[in-house]
């Protein structure tokens, strides 16, 4: 039976609650799979495919980010719901705050904005004390942006049950440049001997250097790289890639995340 234009698009309005039986069933079965653990103990995550899931709907691709950030604050929900203590969201690339179109650029700021300032007030961060860290290039951002950001850190600094770690105008590259950069100067004051770095030592300059390595990073849209993030701390990250679009980002996929994680045998180059 063929249904015209009104009827197919009935039908794709109803799927979610025709499907929604079947996804509470798959989601138990996927509860009980990994209640045991293990758990992974820091995650980070490239929300990708924000721009594309707007285009698709007719949107701006600014509007497709706004999505996303409301994407984020319950998907971070589900991280702690499992006692997860560190995560670290990729929220804005350094190639982002300089290359993308001006306009699109200060949306994605003005999101960044009201992300800050949600923050300062979310019942879920103080409740559950989760200190904040912002790093990245913050010299690329507004000035108000900047001063949200120490705000934010200096509200949560005693806070220590759990990290989120916001990825702003950052790039894994430039990191460990600006980190090569200042034991230089280090070394030429004599403060510092060439014999002495380590990798522990190495890990002390980098701006990320306060959160311990990746063990899972998940990235949606269906790409398949990491593009600059992070890289000191995903030496020997398990990486779990999704075809879903971020905004359409479900629980069962984060599951199917956390079951691949625990499927594997974790070596670390031995």
């Amino acid at each position: 039976m063929k249904l015209g234009k009104r009827g197919e698009s009935l039908f794709l309005k109803l799927l979610p609650r025709l499907l929604s039986p079947v996804y509470r069933i798959y989601e138990s079965y996927l509860r009980l799979q990994i209640k045991n653990g293990p758990f992974p103990r820091h995650i980070g995550i490239i929300p990708d495919g924000n721009r594309r899931w707007a285009r698709e709907r007719g949107l701006n691709p600014w509007e497709g980010h706004g999505f996303g950030y409301e994407k984020v604050k319950e998907v971070l929900r589900w991280i702690w719901e499992l006692k997860i203590p560190f995560v670290t969201v990729f929220a804005m690339s350094a190639e982002n705050c300089v290359h993308r179109d001006l306009e699109e650029r200060e949306n994605l700021f003005n999101i960044v904005r009201r992300g800050l300032k949600e923050v300062l007030s979310m019942p879920e961060i103080h409740k559950n004390m989760v200190k904040i860290l912002v790093v990245g290039r913050l010299s690329h951002v507004p000035e108000d942006i900047k001063e949200l950001a120490e705000a934010v850190t200096e509200r949560t600094a005693n806070y220590g049950n759990y990290v989120l770690t916001i990825a702003l105008c950052y790039g894994g590259r430039q990191e460990i440049v600006d980190a090569v950069k200042a034991i230089a100067m280090d070394v030429e004051r004599g403060l510092l001997k060439a014999e002495d770095i380590h990798e522990e030592t190495f890990a002390k300059y980098l701006q990320t250097g306060a959160i311990p390595d990746l063990d899972l990073i998940i990235r949606t849209s269906g790409e398949e790289r990491i593009s600059n993030f992070l890289l000191w701390h995903s030496a020997y990250s398990e990486l779990y890639f999704c075809d879903a679009y971020w905004p359409d980002f479900r629980k069962i996929d984060f599951w199917r995340a956390i079951r691949s994680y625990q499927r594997r045998e974790r070596r670390f180059g031995r």
